[in-house]
C-alpha cells in the first residue's frame, strides 16, 4: 500500500489497514466500469459518500457508527476493484469469502464489529441500491423505465436534492476522507 502496509488479502490484519489507502484507492476504481458521462469517471469513492448521505436520509436517527459502515460499505475495492454483479457471480463463493474477510478486517480498524447487525446491512444496501438507481439515470445512461427494471427507485427521497459528484480522484479522494473524519468524530 502507498503508507508502507503490507496487506495478506487472504488473511487481512486490521492494523494493516489504513484509511488513507482506502480513501485513495477508491478514488481511482470507477464505477460502472468507466461506461460514465462526465469529464471524470464517477469513482466508488464518490459512490460511498452518497450511499452514506442517502442512508442517513434514509435513518435519520441512525448512529454515526452505522453511516461510518454505510460509507465503508465498498471499503474491500480499494484492493479488488469493483466488479459488475454478473462477473462477481461467475468468479464464485471465493470472491464473497475475500470481501467478507476485508470488510471485518476495516470494520475492527475503524471502531465497529467485523460483522454489522442484518438490520442495519439490509438498509445500507437499499440506500446502495438507491443509489445504483440514481447513478444509472444520471450517469450511465438508462431511462427511468429501464433503471426501475434492475434497481429499486428510492422511495421518499426527492431526485432533485441528490447529486452525484464526479470529481478528479484526489478531490474524491479529500470528499471521503472528510466524511470519514467527521464521522469518527461523531462515534
Amino acid at each position: 500500500m502507498l503508507s508502507g502496509r503490507r496487506l495478506d488479502l487472504l488473511d487481512p490484519a486490521p492494523l494493516d489497514i489504513e484509511i488513507e489507502d482506502i480513501a485513495h484507492g477508491l478514488s481511482f476504481v470507477a464505477r460502472w466500469n468507466g461506461q460514465t458521462k462526465g469529464e471524470y469517471p464517477y469513482s466508488v469513492a464518490e459512490h460511498s459518500v452518497f450511499v452514506e448521505q442517502l442512508y442517513s436520509v434514509m435513518t435519520p436517527e441512525a448512529p454515526a457508527k452505522w453511516r461510518l459502515a454505510a460509507l465503508l460499505h465498498d471499503a474491500p475495492e480499494y484492493v479488488i476493484g469493483d466488479m459488475i454483479s454478473p462477473v462477481k457471480s461467475a468468479v464464485g463463493p471465493g470472491y464473497k469469502a475475500m470481501d467478507e474477510r476485508l470488510t471485518a478486517a476495516v470494520h475492527l480498524r475503524f471502531g465497529l464489529p467485523a460483522a454489522i447487525p442484518a438490520t442495519v446491512k439490509k438498509q445500507i444496501k437499499r440506500a446502495d441500491n438507491y443509489s445504483a438507481w440514481f447513478e444509472a439515470i444520471s450517469i450511465a445512461g438508462f431511462s427511468t423505465h429501464e433503471a426501475a427494471k434492475l434497481f429499486k427507485e428510492p422511495k421518499g427521497i426527492d431526485p432533485a436534492q441528490m447529486t452525484l459528484h464526479l470529481r478528479p480522484p484526489m478531490e474524491a479522494k479529500r470528499a471521503f476522507l472528510s466524511r470519514f473524519e467527521t464521522l469518527l468524530g461523531q462515534m
